[in-house]
């Protein structure tokens, strides 16, 4: 018996792989540039990178970016506003206790950039 000839033609695969290929990447470059023009994809401001430390009751900037910061304690209440804190610079953590948990939040991202142990 012989098979027919539209069982084991492949004459029709490729034009439509070809449009479904077309109409992905139409979509894709539709998303692409809808994105850009509605600033979907806007700046995202990220907040600083710095190594921070607690020694004898401060809070060390050991490097990084300067940043400009609140540290707050373990329940959330504000404790100090710090300016401009440099590498190299210490804060005084006046109010906390062994065991309280430290926050630094970066004002300009309201981000938190360190949290650790007094």
């Amino acid at each position: 018996m012989k098979t027919p000839e539209f069982m084991t033609s492949e004459r029709g695969v490729s034009p439509v792989i070809g449009v479904i290929l077309m109409v992905a990447i139409t979509v894709i470059l539709a998303a692409v540039i809808g994105s850009f023009v509605l600033g979907i994809g806007g700046d995202i401001e990220q907040a600083p990178q710095a190594s921070l430390s607690i020694d004898d009751g401060n809070l060390v900037h050991q490097g990084g970016d300067t940043i400009n910061a609140t540290v707050l304690n373990s329940d959330g209440g504000e404790e100090d506003g710090v300016a401009e804190f440099s590498p190299g610079d210490s804060e005084n953590l006046s109010g906390f206790s062994d065991g309280d948990t430290v926050k630094v939040l970066d004002n300009s991202s309201d981000q938190i950039i360190w949290e650790g142990e007094y």
